[in-house]
């Protein structure tokens, strides 16, 4: 019988809410953390003296929850390949949002030298490695369930949870931000946020985790891993299992989720940090103001936009991400995902080369803003019409008793290639271009270019059948 046919014990419903919210909430907090990464952890965190310097600290901890993202994915696959797919996502959501409440209640550098920083350290591992089992899960409650001819529709819902988990994280940002009295308008950062508004957002995720909990526990098992219980086709260890026989499906999906990475974490990360960091001349013109010595050969500028403008812009973007996201899942079940995927990733290298086109400043204030508003859509339309094909793609590389630890491990293992080097590799990029963004460009087209060459090598998942590839029993027989 064909897993497209079987009927599910889940009702629609409650498959779409249940990968759609506990995803958001997930993407939520990581989210959270990503905007204080810009905004606040480098004052509070990481007062090292220079800005550049603060930030490259601030977004190390960032990434070091990618490295974490793998172990996650070990764990949690291990448990969801083993016993079933519920009690692993149900632990990946607590794991996830007593993470990100602690964080709103660390003291900082100012509190306890450096010690802040080695915290804030422990609770983005802790973030990184329930992130690691999240994403398969939910994508697999979704596939796994999904009805005739619509698993890559399905498997879009929990990529929709990226955009609304970043909607609301920053929506509960600006909201605080602008609620709070401010000395120099709402634009900037006031000082009543940095002094504690920004733990707000932190603490609101535990109210998003009680209603997740909430949808998830009351699934089942889907007919797909049930039936590879009944006919003894889980594993005892289903990583090995994994390497020793899909180790060649792991390395094309590490590669074939890499440029989605890439561009996602410029998108997010680095714009913001570009977009809101000052001109020279503000710059100068606000150290001069301030009576302190301005080192122009030494500063790395960008565009000038306030924050609040900034993220605004952003937010338009990604309401782009999440429609092109649920626009791609019917056209990669009419034409398959290599094939769209194939196509979206010419598009990301083409537009790699736009950098230099959209993010300069230009002559006219409102023409760059224009230009930045225009590049910010573009992007995220690409992130969207990349994004939604793989909640089905990656799963389907693999058989039922390997399925959660093997599209968690590329998933995961590309996160540390893509997500954790992205934003310092363009930090960087962008320093040593003397400002220009034209190698961060360069940097994206780069990664596009190997998801290319994976997609390729890899063959067309349409019509898996997931009842009929359960995967070998222990003995290795079917």
């Amino acid at each position: 019988m064909s897993d497209t046919t079987t009927a599910s014990a889940n009702p629609r419903s409650r498959v779409v809410v249940a990968s759609l919210a506990g995803t958001t909430i997930e993407f939520y907090d990581f989210y959270a953390y990503a905007t204080a990464a810009v905004l606040v952890f480098p004052i509070l965190f990481f007062p090292t003296g220079d800005d550049t310097t603060a930030l490259l600290a601030s977004f190390g901890v960032f990434g070091a929850a990618m490295i974490a993202r793998p172990l996650g994915a070990i764990v949690f696959g291990h448990f969801g390949d083993r016993y079933g797919r519920k009690a692993t996502l149900v632990a990946s959501l607590l794991t996830m949002g007593i993470a990100t409440f602690l964080i709103g209640c660390l003291p900082t550098y100012g509190d306890i030298g450096w010690w802040a920083a080695l915290l804030l350290l422990v609770l983005r591992l802790a973030q990184g490695f329930a992130l690691g089992g999240e994403w398969s899960g939910a994508a697999l409650v979704a596939t796994e369930n999904a009805p005739a001819g619509k698993r890559a529709w399905y498997g879009t819902f929990p990529q929709v949870g990226a955009p609304l988990g970043f909607i609301i994280a920053n929506g509960v940002f600006l909201a605080i931000n602008g609620l709070l009295p401010h000395a120099e308008g709402t634009a900037q950062r006031s000082a009543e946020f940095l002094a504690w508004g920004w733990r707000v957002p932190f603490w609101f995720s535990a109210v998003m985790v009680i209603i997740g909990l909430w949808v998830r526990l009351r699934l089942v098992e889907s007919g797909t891993f049930t039936k590879a219980e009944r006919t003894g086709r889980l594993q005892r260890f289903p990583l090995g299992e994994t390497v020793r026989r899909h180790w060649r499906e792991v390395v094309l999906g590490t590669f074939i989720m890499l440029a989605t990475y890439v561009l996602f974490y410029l998108m997010t990360n680095f714009t913001l940090a570009y977009g809101t960091t000052n001109t020279l001349e503000g710059a100068q013109a606000a150290a001069e103001a301030a009576g302190t010595p301005f080192d122009a050969a030494h500063y790395v500028p960008g565009l000038g936009f306030g924050y609040t403008d900034f993220v605004l812009m952003q937010i338009i973007g990604v309401v782009f991400f999440g429609v092109f996201t649920l626009l791609s899942g019917p056209v990669a079940d009419a034409i398959g995902r290599r094939r769209l995927l194939i196509w979206v990733t010419v598009g990301i290298v083409a537009f790699g080369f736009t950098f230099t086109l959209f993010l300069l400043p230009q002559a006219d204030p409102k023409f760059t803003g224009a230009l930045v508003q225009a590049f910010l859509v573009f992007g995220f339309v690409l992130m969207g019409a990349t994004f939604g094909p793989m909640g089905a793609m990656l799963p389907e590389l693999f058989p039922t008793n390997v399925r959660y630890t093997g599209s968690a491990v590329a998933y995961n293992v590309s996160s540390i290639l893509g997500a954790a080097l992205a934003p310092v590799i363009a930090i960087a990029l962008w320093a040593a271009a003397g400002g220009s963004p034209w190698l961060v460009g360069l940097y994206l087209s780069g990664a596009g270019v190997l998801t290319l060459i994976a997609l390729l090598l890899a063959k067309e998942t349409k019509d898996i059948d997931y009842d009929g590839n359960l995967g070998l029993g222990e003995t290795g027989s079917l």
